[in-house]
């Protein structure tokens, strides 16, 4: 099933500017622009992951396709790679169509010839297939050329290298450096050894961030196919033995299955395309990790492309992913997981990406799964589970808070959590880079401390009473300005930030009633932008309009003015919390969240970015699929979608 289709009209420009995302659900992924032309050093047709669902590999980086005619001299082909000085080959004036869903598709008219090119990956498995039908009334060859890189998907190959070696067969070959290895096979046709190396490929992305851009790829040959009126070649690439998928299975000749359960409605009636469009995006983010005793395990990547799984990202995206969509059982996966790395009373930030050591460096992340934990017990009925497994653990963290854990989180006299030193970054706004610390918020930060009382009334502490009077007393500002972002002793820091947004969207908020209008009221004048909130009001002097540059500029802008979509999911909370769920409160929410429906149509095609510039025209910025961003957006649509 097709969820999205794009005209390309054999324009270049509107073939580059989308990107598509195809994942296996164990880390692995293939990704590139409509026009197959791949522009970043994470895209690749195969993105490996040996360590699943992390150690991730551009194993296979694109394929150069070529059709051969009797009589002519040079081949058409329909690739496109973008060189220092030149676009070449110039494969994108054959193309008419993409189609994306749970498979990408082209199709190509190049002289007499029309071809449709599938591509799938194989769920569970470091395992890619192509698929080419060719339909032409005169014969012709299809050539295919694999460009290999085997590279972490962090860095980038220069130069020959003499330790790739090739190994071939009539129609398979295997590339092999060090550690990693690349397996072809094709289903018919002959496979030609002839290695040969591909110098100078740009990757404009790259070079806009500040980063190194070149890379050199090897060819290790050709796989040669025959082809007639109505003919069809498949090619299958992975890291492991391909000899049980192909080439009997033709995986892309047939729709692979949706996620399940896929939420249906009480009159069996099939969801609404944006529903599905979004129900398809969760279900990227949802990988498999084993648990520390080797049980099957689940977790969440938090973006696309060069995210791993992280600890705050995977709580606050876990009630929209899994919870609204009634998925359960992964839901308890993934609780699960994050509960057996309690330690002392925090659980891990993020999984390292070769060792698989949970990282604790994170002060939110543990409040966010108490809030998970019990909205899985509020909306799943599993009192069992909680009752046994993840209460104990929300316990463990609470016990934790109170009695002070690493990095000086600890409750203080008032009852409130402060965390942290001047070199420390532990709230979502963590950006650092080379020992600067662009938003220094150590101390008394407003949303740990809304979190905190949160999670003490959903744990029944006799505490939450007095937090919640020490709450108002330190960060209430007044009614223009709503709370104080940080409170750091005598200092208070009065930046217009998000984050007090979330002492009126949690289910329970330390603030009186007219207080909460009032932060609802400056969050919306000062923050709201059409795809989120701002992380910084645009009339404060370090407010920066622009993500972009290198990646100090870009660290420097990222919490203070980049606009975060994830953030529209708590704002829209707040506002329908101080307007009583009202049916005009709900109509205004609709219209404020369709702009990030429509975004599902940009950038990467059925994806929803991590953030976007301060200014207009908002351009999408970073991690292209950003699971908080999608789970928000999924979860307050299905609120809405319900009878309040």
């Amino acid at each position: 099933m097709s969820l999205y289709h794009l005209k390309t009209g054999g324009e270049l420009a509107t073939a580059l500017q989308r990107e598509w995302l195809l994942t296996n659900g164990c880390g692995a992924f293939a990704c590139s622009t409509v026009a197959a032309c791949n522009t970043r050093r994470y895209h690749g047709l195969l993105v490996a992951a040996t360590l699943p669902p992390v150690g991730r590999i551009v194993a296979l980086s694109r394929v150069q396709e070529l059709l051969y005619f009797p009589g002519q001299d040079q081949p058409l082909e329909l690739s496109v790679n973008q060189f220092r000085q030149r676009v070449h080959p110039r494969g994108y004036q054959y193309l008419t169509d993409f189609d994306l869903g749970h498979r990408a598709r082209w199709q190509y008219q190049a002289g007499p010839a029309a071809v449709t090119k599938e591509l799938a990956l194989l769920p569970g498995h470091n395992v890619v297939c192509l698929r080419y039908t060719v339909r032409c009334d005169q014969p012709v060859e299809l050539h295919l050329l694999p460009l290999v890189a085997l590279r972490d998907f962090h860095h980038l190959r220069r130069g020959a290298s003499p330790d790739m070696n090739v190994s071939s067969g009539q129609q398979q070959a295997m590339v092999t450096e060090g550690k990693y290895n690349l397996r072809l096979l094709a289903d018919s046709g002959q496979f030609v050894p002839k290695t040969e190396w591909w110098f100078g490929h740009v990757y404009p992305v790259e070079t806009s961030r500040g980063q190194d851009d070149t890379e050199d790829l090897m060819a290790p040959g050709r796989f040669v196919f025959p082809a007639g009126t109505d003919s069809i070649a498949t090619l299958w690439a992975g890291t492991e033995d391909l000899s049980a998928f192909a080439p009997a299975r033709a995986a892309p000749g047939a729709e692979a299955p949706a996620p399940q359960p896929i939420d249906v409605r009480s009159d069996d009636a099939p969801p609404p395309l944006a529903l599905q469009r979004l129900l398809h995006a969760a279900d990227q983010f949802i990988v498999q990790r084993r648990r520390p005793d080797g049980q099957a395990g689940a977790s969440i990547l938090a973006g696309y492309p060069w995210f791993s799984d992280w600890g705050r990202d995977a709580m606050i995206a876990l009630p929209g992913l899994l919870l609204s969509t009634g998925r359960f059982e992964r839901a308890a996966q993934v609780l699960l997981l994050f509960a057996d790395y309690v330690s002392q009373g925090m659980i891990p930030n993020c999984f390292d990406d070769y060792s698989h050591q949970p990282h604790y460096n994170t002060v939110d992340a543990s409040l966010w799964f108490i809030h998970a934990s019990f909205e899985y017990a509020r909306l799943s009925g599993d009192h069992a589970l909680f009752e046994t497994q993840l209460l104990p653990a929300c316990r463990q963290i609470v016990a934790g808070y109170s009695a002070g854990t690493r990095f000086g989180i600890r409750a203080n006299e008032d009852g409130l959590i402060t965390a942290g030193d001047a070199s420390t970054q532990l709230t979502w706004m963590d950006a650092k880079h080379d020992g600067v610390v662009f938003t220094p918020r150590h101390g008394k930060a407003v949303e740990i401390n809304a979190l905190w009382y949160n999670a003490l009334c959903l744990l029944g502490d006799s505490r939450a009473p007095s937090v919640a009077r020490s709450f108002r007393t330190a960060f209430w500002l007044n009614a223009f300005r709503g709370l104080y972002d940080v409170v750091q002793g005598s200092h208070r820091d009065a930046s217009v930030r998000p984050n007090q947004i979330f002492a009126v969207s949690l289910p329970h908020s330390p603030l009186e009633a007219d207080q909460q209008r009032a932060v609802v009221e400056v969050v919306q004048r000062e923050l709201l932008t059409p795809v989120g909130l701002r992380s910084l009001a645009p009339s404060d002097r370090g407010y920066r309009p622009r993500y972009a540059g290198s990646a100090a500029q870009r660290d420097a802008a990222y919490h203070n003015g980049t606009v975060w979509a994830w953030l529209m999911g708590p704002f829209l909370d707040a506002y329908l919390r101080v307007h009583e769920d009202s049916p005009a409160a709900r109509a205004q929410a609709r219209q404020w969240l369709a702009p990030l429906l429509e975004h599902l149509d940009e950038g990467c095609i059925g994806q929803i970015a991590e953030i976007f510039d301060g200014d207009e025209p908002h351009h999408a910025r970073g991690c292209f699929a950003q699971a908080w961003s999608v789970a928000e957006v999924l979860r307050l649509y299905k609120r809405l979608e319900q009878q309040p």
